[in-house]
């Protein structure tokens, strides 16, 4: 069983109109786009012009103001980027300042924690000197009462 086709068309009241073009009506319509378009061309007013010229030196000064503007973003931009890298600088040499402050605390804690070692350690072993001493002594009380007695 076949499909019907809903795109053929079906009777000749729907038919597109038939473009009656030959060849020679074509050729005539080429020369006459070439023919405008040579006119287009020879319309065109002179460079020398005051209305070319004008439209001209305003294009130059658009051009002109451009790199003006150009020219001073870029300065602005210069002048962020050095104002970022001496603010970055600062912020750098301050962090090593602070670094190189807890480094000399930290060493000064280390210093004063041997002190106190160091201290710590001379007065325990002056209790051992003192206790030593203290037993030789009496044992040398000793000694010389069970020499008195003999």
């Amino acid at each position: 069983m076949a499909r019907p086709r809903s795109n053929l068309i079906s009777s000749p009241e729907e038919m597109p109109p038939f473009n009656g073009h030959k060849f020679q009506d074509r050729q005539t319509e080429a020369a006459n786009a070439r023919k405008a378009q040579l006119e287009k061309f020879r319309s065109r007013p002179d460079p020398n012009d005051p209305a070319i010229l004008e439209k001209e030196a305003k294009r130059r000064a658009v051009i002109e103001a451009r790199k003006v503007r150009e020219a001073e973003r870029e300065r602005k931009r210069k002048i962020r980027e050095a104002e970022e890298a001496a603010r970055k600088a600062a912020e750098e040499a301050a962090r090593h300042e602070q670094l190189r402050l807890e480094a000399e605390l930290q060493e000064q804690l280390r210093l004063e924690e041997i002190a106190r070692k160091e201290a710590l350690e001379a007065e325990k072993k002056a209790e051992r000197d003192a206790r030593y001493a203290a037993r030789k002594e009496r044992k040398q009380a000793r000694k010389s009462e069970i020499q008195r007695y003999r």
